[in-house]
């Protein structure tokens, strides 16, 4: 309830402004940090497969290459004729030299096998030289690390990285002791791996990629500045030095990095090698980044694009609803005539329109109730009129009545029965004329108070007088004004009969029509001059607003059929002189109660 009241109080801009926050950018940009977020797991995943692969590629070529030089130290280690070159006890130099001459071993194998670059042999013979193949090692040699491992390891393979004295560089060698024929005796083979065969494995890898041996020295690299330092000098994370085959997270030169290792250990070896993979997470996700970075700018254009236009159509929206708002209080304020005129067809404007609409309407609907009430007011004007005209002075209607009944009482104790009768249709007459009121009444009532005049005015006129009748029975109960037949009735027998010695015959005719009922009232009277008809139809034409105020008989029938029922009802008189007037009107719809 809070939320709806604090909506309904907020402004159409404020509003419209908050809903598009609420359901374009929070949405927008709760699912571009899921996207990022997805697509930075998904690019890092990649990347790490991608490195399990090389890493796994680069361990498959490693030790196939390297079964090279493992073969190959296998046949040299049990090659008798290189073991009694290397410890044979020589005469002279001159022997040394045929011997070293005539055994081809260790350059056959370096002609066959292009994945090695060198073999050394190390026998202690005093009487031996040095030729690069075969060495007499010296003191520095065999306090090496390297050499006496291959002592202790008897016969095992060691892989390791060794400086190469001929050459005066560092080659990942395999390192291997085997016995002379001298007892006690023994020497270490040592055998280069070509470093271009290595390099060439790792340069195919789009990851900085490295071998290491046991010592964390690393004997080759896809990046030709890190080939000879050991693992501690590029900052690695200290665990990562003694870690095993994995996957690991750590911080390499202060980036956050994920290392992939797998382990090589050769046949018959006593160490192996590890290959190490390294990657940058920032540099994985560079190109996702910028292509996050570049959406992240299209999409804070296109949302402040979006703003900016929601906040100009809720100011052109609120500013042609603040005009409508200014034009409704105009109209509060009785201000019927305004007019307002917003452009477009969308709902403001077709609100606007309607606006209009209903305006002009409820001008119209005032000015016809307006018109209604004066209308009304007429009506009972006129009503009032002929109610008091009837009674032609101010008599009190009580003392009236009572006078009446006396008068009845007394011609009916004397036996005239048709004094009485008179005097008790009259006394019926006045009452019924003075309680007439403004409400319509049945067109029974109507009737009978006409054939109580009818009946009156026979008592004078006698058999001078005679009248008929002629209603649909289904007629009898639709509602009529009241006093609405009778001044007809009237006038008919003051035009008609008190101007013809012989009499007359007075018709009076209710009939059901398709549209309502129509009544007629005729005689036989002497009828209107041409010139009579024509003034009398003009003043019954004429306004009512324009008539004076003292109006009865026709007239003030005629006014309140017009203000009724419209002009159509007015009264219709056709009349021939000598041959009577028939005066009818129209009542429309029929009404009943």
């Amino acid at each position: 309830m809070f939320f709806i009241r604090m909506m309904n109080d907020m402004k159409l801009r404020k509003k419209m402004t908050l809903t598009f926050i609420s359901v374009a950018v929070l949405p927008l940009l709760l699912c571009g940090l899921f996207l990022t977020g997805k697509l930075r797991e998904a690019v890092i995943k990649d990347a790490f497969m991608q490195a399990s692969n090389n890493v796994e590629r680069v361990q498959n070529r490693t030790e196939e290459l390297i079964k090279v030089p493992l073969d190959i130290s296998y046949r040299l280690t049990n090659d008798n004729r290189m073991k009694m070159v290397a410890s044979q006890k020589y005469d002279s130099y001159i022997e040394v030299i045929q011997a070293y001459r005539e055994y081809t071993g260790i350059r056959d194998y370096l002609q066959l096998y292009k994945e090695i670059s060198g073999i050394r042999v190390y026998v202690p013979n005093p009487g031996a030289l040095n030729n690069w193949e075969f060495i007499q090692p010296d003191e520095r040699i065999t306090t090496a690390g390297w050499y006496k491992e291959a002592i202790e390891q008897k016969g095992l393979a060691g892989w390791n990285l060794i400086k190469d004295e001929r050459y005066n560089a560092d080659y990942l060698s395999l390192i291997r002791s085997f016995s002379v024929n001298s007892p006690g005796r023994k020497g270490v083979l040592v055998i280069n791996v070509n470093k271009r065969q290595l390099n060439s494995i790792l340069n195919q890898e789009s990851f900085p990629t490295l071998i290491v041996d046991n010592r964390n020295q690393i004997v080759a690299s896809n990046e030709a500045e890190l080939f000879g330092k050991n693992l501690s000098e590029i900052h690695a994370d200290e665990n990562i030095l003694f870690q095993q085959e994995g996957s690991y997270n750590t911080l390499i030169n202060g980036k956050a990095s994920k290392v992939v290792i797998a382990n090589l250990t050769p046949q018959n070896s006593w160490n192996g090698l590890r290959i190490i993979s390294v990657f940058s997470v920032s540099e994985i996700t560079r190109d996702a980044n910028q292509v996050i970075w570049l959406g992240g700018v299209v999409i804070t254009a296109s949302l402040i694009f979006a703003a900016l236009l929601i906040y100009a159509s809720a100011s052109l929206l609120s500013r042609r609803l603040l005009r409508l708002s200014k034009h409704m209080t105009q109209v509060g304020a009785g201000s019927w005539e305004t007019y307002l005129h917003i452009d477009g067809k969308d709902e403001v404007g077709l609100l606007s329109r309607e606006f209009n609409a209903l305006v002009s309407s409820v001008n119209h609907l005032v000015q016809e109730v307006q018109e209604t009430n004066r209308q009304k007011n007429l009506v009972e004007q006129r009503q009032n009129e002929i109610k008091f005209k009837m009674l032609a002075s101010q008599i009190n209607p009580h003392f009236l009545f009572n006078s009446l009944e006396s008068i009845r009482m007394e011609a009916h104790i004397r036996q005239q029965d048709d004094i009485a009768k008179a005097v008790w249709q009259l006394s019926a007459l006045l009452r019924s004329s003075l309680e007439a009121g403004n409400d319509k009444i049945p067109l029974r009532k109507e009737l009978e108070q006409v054939c109580c005049y009818l009946d009156l005015q026979k008592f004078r006129y006698e058999d001078r007088l005679e009248y008929r009748l002629m209603v649909d029975p289904d007629l009898e109960e639709i509602l009529v004004p009241p006093l609405i037949i009778q001044p007809l009735v009237e006038n008919s027998i003051v035009h008609g009969l008190d101007n013809q010695a012989e009499g007359a015959v007075i018709e009076v005719k209710v009939k059901k029509i398709l549209e309502g009922v129509r009544v007629i009232v005729c005689d036989n009277g002497a009828g209107f001059t041409d010139d009579r008809l024509v003034l009398v139809q003009a003043e019954l034409a004429a306004s009512v607003h324009e008539q004076e105020v003292q109006r009865i008989g026709l007239r003030n029938v005629n006014d309140r059929l017009v203000l009724l029922y419209g002009t159509s009802s007015a009264l219709h008189i056709e009349s021939k002189p000598g041959k009577g007037t028939c005066i009818q009107f129209f009542i429309p719809g029929g009404e009943t109660k």
